[in-house]
């Protein structure tokens, strides 16, 4: 799979998963108490979440009250919507800097440059996934434990809600999202070769250090004099003299 595959997978499971987050953000459906007295008919279903609680009652009627306070939640939930919406802030950010750097996109000239970018993006998208991770597991353990107590009234056992199970979805799609981006990218340095090739080193012998000798100059035959006269070796002979003549 090439490079800009891999982008636009890593931005569609992203995306995807940056949707999951905002629906685990907005539906209160943390937890789920069913209250179901004597008659059938005076049984209501009681959903928490994070921005307001909703009593559902068994005639088909739901009323939801806001939470105006934040102390009125407990503190599993209380961490959960500041950790919630840092998660929603850094996939955010991290699904538009990788638009920045994708090479279908072509806004920075260097393919190092943009590589840079497109991981750190994938690495905010990863840093999303956890931050979702932690109240989600945080909350569902609260709510495990509260059932199993024995001293808890049989009216306010609270059940996992389906905010927990699609929260633990998008964490993990985030989490894949991220991985694919921070892969996707490749070296910054050329290779050479096969993948995994190394050259050879060829060590230089220590014990026999190169020796240098004298460039070769052949002797002159006498020394040099800036006076004197150029005497030829062989004699010069005067040509005969020419006497010209008629061609007919």
């Amino acid at each position: 799979m090439g490079r800009i595959a891999k982008e636009v997978a890593g931005q569609i499971i992203s995306f995807i998963g940056f949707v999951g987050t905002a629906v685990t953000c907005g539906i209160p459906m943390w937890r789920v108490t069913s209250f179901i007295g004597a008659n059938i008919v005076t049984g209501q279903i009681i959903w928490d979440g994070l921005w307001m609680k909703c009593v559902m009652q068994s005639t088909g009627q739901m009323q939801c009250k806001l939470n105006e306070s934040v102390m009125s939640l407990s503190r599993d939930l209380q961490a959960a919507r500041a950790l919630v919406i840092i998660a929603l802030i850094f996939a955010f950010i991290g699904f538009i800097i990788t638009f920045i750097g994708a090479r279908c996109t072509s806004c920075l000239k260097k393919d190092s440059s943009g590589a840079k970018v497109v991981i750190g993006g994938g690495c905010l998208i990863i840093a999303g996934a956890i931050l979702l991770l932690i109240p989600v597991c945080w909350s569902a353990a609260v709510t495990i434990t509260d059932f199993e107590n024995p001293l808890t009234i049989n009216t306010q056992r609270r059940e996992i809600g389906a905010a927990i199970y699609i929260g633990w979805a998008s964490a993990l799609i985030l989490l894949i999202g991220g991985i694919i981006l921070c892969t996707s990218c490749p070296p910054s340095k050329p290779m050479y070769g096969y993948p995994g090739y190394r050259p050879p080193v060829y060590p230089y012998a220590t014990s026999n250090p190169p020796t240098y000798s004298p460039v070769y100059v052949p002797p002159a035959s006498r020394a040099y004099s800036t006076s004197g006269s150029y005497i030829p070796a062989k004699p010069y002979g005067v040509p005969t003299a020419y006497s010209p003549q008629q061609y007919g």
